[in-house]
Formats: structure tokens, C-alpha cells, sequence
């Protein structure tokens, strides 16, 4: 039995059975709020606590005991619920399944802000079947903000319908961007992107989190996000998000964007144009 105050934590997180208004018919969606929360409480319990951090590839790209401890709950839930299902987690990899549904993990996005206790991160999950996202949850627990959103159902915010802002212009809209751990190594870093496009929008934030980069997009916080290199697990759920709130999601070029392999533009549709536009300029230069 569930005995400790952690575990104590963990059941509240989880919430209700049946919580929420809209479902995939086999209860996915419970299932993926559920773990989303469940991680997000076990995150926020050991948020004060001195971490064991890691390097994967070099000084710049963190992993701490709680990526994969969070990993490690989110599997053990949707694998006691969907036990033939795919999971693909950005700290264990694939985990083999069968019939045409994957779920893809990021327990702890924002791994480097969770390091330094800088409380901005989050836990995305999404449900691609036959290669199409159906489902998206991200959780930021230090908010208590759930986004979910399910293909052609619409986003919300803990419950409530959102949408994407109503901004025309570059020139009026506050961007969001990140950089690739490989910034040092890799002439294609985002640099002189985010140089042409600083000098054309109102601003550019870098809050260290793609997931909640691309949530605020949908819920119209931000106007439009880029980066030139992510992972599956980074864009699944919230690409989804900022189209099933009335954005737009494609890669730099403007073209549908490879989930597998993602160098996304998310935006609210208005301001599109122009940044894909500046993009390939810059990328055309050579930037």
C-alpha cells in the first residue's frame, strides 16, 4: 500500500478517476494526465535536494537522477495500462511494443533549469498511432498547469478551452526560441537566426524549456517559437497543442514538419509567414 508522503503526493497528483472532459476511447488520455502529474509531484518533491547530474555529450547537456526516475514512473503507468504499446523516452529509448501506437516521453524538460533549482520545467507525453500525434499532455508543476490536447478536439488549460494569440505582425510579437547543446561544436546553432529575427519582433524569450515554449504558443502567451534541432520527445505533444488551439506548426522551411526529426516553426498562423521567411534568409546567406 501507498504509505509515504511522497507516495501520498503522487496519488493526489494523479487526481480523480475519469478527470477531464474529452477521451481516446481506450482512457489514453487519463492515462498520459495521470503519469504527466504523478511525474511532475515527484519532480517537485526533490527540486530542493542536491542532484546527481550527469553529462551525456558534454558540459552543456544535463541529465540528473530525477530525468530518469521521472522516466522510470511515467513507463511503469502506461505500461501497467497499455502493455503492447511502443514507448519511446528520451532517456531510455525504444521500448518495443506492437499494433501501430507509440508514446513519446520527456520526463524533465528543462533538465539544465532543474539543475541550478531555476523552477521553469515540465512533463510532456504524446500517443502517435500509425505515425500520427492523437494525443498531447504537458505538465508544469511548479504552476499546476495541464495542457492537453487531443487531434480534433481542441487544447485546454487545465480543462478550459485556449487558443493562440491574435497578433498580425512580426513586429508586435514576442518569440521564444532555444539552442542546441551542440552550440559550441556546430556552425548551424541558431545564432544567426535569432540575430535577424531579435531585430524584427518585439522580443525573443529563452526560457530553457521547448514543451512549455511551444504551450505557451497554443494557450497565446508567446506568438511563435523556432529552433533548428530538437528530439521527438520535445515537440510531440506541444505541436500538437499550438495546432489544436489555431496555430501552425511546420518545419524551418515551411514544409509539413517530421516529428522524428524536428526543426520546428510554431506560431499562431498570422505571423507564419514572416518567420519561416527570415529563416531561409538567414539560411540561404549561409547564416
Amino acid at each position: 500500500m501507498l504509505s509515504s508522503p511522497l507516495d501520498e503526493r503522487l496519488r493526489e497528483a494523479a487526481g480523480p478517476p475519469g478527470a477531464g472532459a474529452r477521451r481516446l476511447s481506450d482512457g489514453a488520455r487519463d492515462a498520459a494526465v495521470a503519469a504527466a502529474r504523478c511525474a511532475g509531484a515527484l519532480l517537485q518533491a526533490g527540486a530542493g535536494e542536491s542532484r546527481q547530474v550527469e553529462y551525456k555529450r558534454g558540459p552543456t547537456d544535463l541529465v540528473t537522477d530525477m530525468d530518469r526516475r521521472s522516466e522510470t514512473l511515467i513507463v511503469e503507468m502506461l505500461r501497467a495500462r497499455f502493455p503492447d504499446d511502443e514507448i519511446l523516452g528520451e532517456e531510455t529509448g525504444l521500448l518495443p511494443g506492437a499494433g501501430g501506437r507509440r508514446w513519446l516521453i520527456d520526463p524533465l524538460d528543462g533538465t539544465t533549469n532543474y539543475a541550478h533549482r531555476l523552477p521553469i520545467y515540465a512533463v510532456s507525453i504524446a500517443l502517435s498511432v500509425d505515425g500520427v500525434v492523437r494525443l498531447g499532455v504537458i505538465y508544469d508543476p511548479n504552476r499546476d498547469e495541464c495542457f492537453v490536447a487531443e487531434r480534433h478536439g481542441g487544447a485546454t488549460l487545465n480543462g478550459r478551452p485556449i487558443r493562440v494569440s491574435t497578433a498580425s505582425t512580426l513586429t508586435e510579437s514576442v518569440l521564444a526560441t532555444g539552442f542546441a547543446y551542440t552550440i559550441r561544436e556546430q556552425q548551424d546553432n541558431n545564432l544567426a537566426e535569432h540575430h535577424a529575427l531579435a531585430r524584427r519582433c518585439r522580443a525573443i524569450r529563452e526560457i530553457g524549456s521547448a514543451t512549455l515554449s511551444l504551450a505557451s504558443v497554443a494557450a497565446g502567451r508567446l506568438d511563435g517559437f523556432w529552433e533548428v534541432r530538437l528530439g521527438p520527445w520535445d515537440v510531440a505533444a506541444g505541436a500538437l497543442l499550438v495546432e489544436e488551439a489555431g496555430g501552425r506548426v511546420t518545419d524551418l522551411a515551411g514544409d509539413p514538419l517530421d516529428v522524428s526529426d524536428p526543426a520546428p516553426v510554431a506560431s499562431n498562423g498570422r505571423i507564419h509567414a514572416e518567420i519561416v521567411r527570415t529563416i531561409e534568409e538567414v539560411r540561404r546567406a549561409g547564416g
